[in-house]
């Protein structure tokens, strides 16, 4: 079994985490299950020994049953967040590299996955200019998505309640 980049210490959580933004058609994917009242970006936890780059093509295969190819670094994403669902009580922090994948021109997926709770994650294409009617992490994306950027950038956010 792989083990993720992730540590709890007493009430703290501490994971590295690769992730994907995929758009297709001004839609952006991202993951939902009926456990959490949110939906949520693609991807999972960097393995020991994987490139966060491995990771991402990994998570979005394993998440989306399509292999995408990684066109590049988009944003560095230092996330501090309070726990919900299996993480609830805990004080959350996050490293997470974003990756811009490469469009395939469809919106086609054979997504069988699951959490790691073992609840049954389902994918949604999220309009672009309709992102803001949804509650979608992380909220960085939003604004991301409807501008123009150079290079990768840099976003730290605050989501504790």
């Amino acid at each position: 079994m792989e083990h993720d980049c992730c540590f709890r210490d007493g009430d703290k959580w501490f994971r590295y985490r690769a992730a994907a933004i995929i758009v297709e058609d001004n839609c952006v994917l991202f993951a939902g299950n009926k456990v959490n009242d949110y939906y949520y970006s693609i991807g999972g936890g960097v393995h020991l020994g994987e490139t966060s780059e491995e990771a991402v093509k990994r998570e979005v295969f394993e998440e989306t049953g399509v292999k995408y190819e990684v066109d590049y670094l988009a944003v560095v994403h230092e996330n501090f967040f309070a726990g919900s669902s299996d993480l609830k009580g805990y004080d959350c922090h996050e490293i997470a590299f974003y990756y811009m994948m490469k469009p395939k021109g469809n919106k086609n997926l054979n997504s069988q996955s699951v959490t790691m709770g073992s609840v049954k994650e389902t994918m949604h294409w999220i309009p672009i200019d309709e992102i803001y009617n949804y509650k979608a992490f992380p909220s960085f994306m939003q604004e991301y998505l409807q501008s123009d950027h150079i290079g990768v950038e840099h976003i730290i956010t605050y989501e504790r309640a």
